[in-house]
């Protein structure tokens, strides 16, 4: 059964492939249009004269006629800028892709498709931003057509409150470099390829984020391998990035996008538990300190006893042992400067 099912998915995306488009160079057809459109244009001076003197007026007509469809091959020129190309259909059929910038002369009754030429997402292939009009848009559009642009292109997803592994709510967002390698599939095998892209973002970040959680944490699996490591968002992010785009790519890759990079572009707690988190952080951050600084403390202490007993100078009973190192501990270990006293009997109030 799963055999079957999989043979419709790969001969749909082994009909669907780009295919380049047989096309001309535009500058000899504009010449030769413009140069027929100037003879006919005499023609129609010289008969509407005829039409005056009452002679032949067969030639106006034709020469009517025919200015009409001279200006149809001109309709057909196309000019093609670095990284642009056209996805061309005749009457419904997909016939070619046109890609290398310059001027070309395709057939006048072709189309361009490009179903997310007004798409308007959080990228920098748009063809409008927040910060722009309307009527910016609109004169984009106008400019641009249907073309598909193959740059390399960056979208922004908004931020998104996922748990991680732990269950702590996290805001995290994201930003992905990506491109169009296959202008076919792209235009045909998705409805939108730019709001298909930021879909598949969206779930691809959802379902890495729940393997790792946010800060370094015992007993967590990360890799998948049965054996807890230190993988977290916060420490690991080159690992989470890779294993992000690994995954949209190969949730994108039938639509003919190829995934370039991405990487965290915001990552901290949601509001409601954030300041519990950073009470936490702030007390595991002061205990590490406090074991360091009694860590040091110890050893001061048991370098002083070692030097005092290999220099003979001073003889201490287990007694006299304990109130040093007690004395030690208080002035190396307190948080404020130590007030000396001065001891004018003994230990044993002598």
């Amino acid at each position: 059964m799963q055999q079957n099912s999989a043979a419709p998915k790969n001969m749909v995306d082994a009909s669907i492939q780009e295919v380049p488009y047989p096309h001309r160079k535009g500058m000899p057809v504009l010449i030769l249009g413009l140069l027929l459109s100037l003879i006919d244009i005499a023609g129609i001076i010289y008969g509407a004269f005829q039409i005056e003197t009452a002679e032949n007026p067969v030639l106006f007509a034709v020469c009517m006629i025919l200015l009409f469809f001279l200006w149809i091959p001109l309709a057909g020129l196309r000019v093609l800028q670095p990284q642009e190309a056209l996805v061309l259909t005749l009457f419904g059929k997909y016939v070619g892709t046109l890609r290398k910038e310059g001027f070309y002369f395709i057939n006048p009754f072709c189309s361009a498709v490009n179903p997310a030429a007004k798409t308007q997402l959080k990228q920098s292939g748009d063809v409008n931003d927040a910060a722009s009009g309307r009527g910016d848009a609109i004169n984009e559009i106008a400019v641009t057509g249907k073309k598909m642009s193959l740059k390399a292109m960056t979208l922004n997803n908004s931020r998104q409150k996922i748990n991680d592994c732990l269950g702590n709510p996290v805001e995290i967002g994201m930003a992905v470099i990506w491109r169009v390698v296959d202008t076919a599939k792209a235009a045909f095998l998705v409805d939108n390829y730019k709001a298909y892209l930021s879909l598949q973002c969206d779930s691809a970040l959802r379902n890495i984020v729940q393997i790792y959680p946010y800060d370094v944490a015992p007993n967590v699996d990360t890799t998948g391998d049965g054996l807890a490591d230190e993988g977290s968002l916060r420490g690991s992010t080159e690992v989470v990035c890779k294993r992000i785009r690994d995954e949209i790519q190969s949730r994108v890759q039938s639509a003919g996008l190829e995934v370039l990079d991405a990487r965290i572009t915001y990552l901290a707690y949601a509001p409601e538990i954030a300041a519990v988190m950073l009470q936490r952080q702030q007390a595991a951050a002061i205990i590490d300190a406090r074991r360091m600084i009694v860590d040091g403390a110890v050893g001061m202490v048991e370098m002083a006893l070692d030097r005092l007993s290999e220099g003979g100078h001073v003889e201490l009973d287990e007694e006299r042992k304990a109130a040093m190192v007690s004395n030690l501990l208080v002035v190396l270990c307190g948080n404020r400067d130590a007030q000396p006293v001065v001891n004018s009997g003994t230990l044993y109030g002598g």
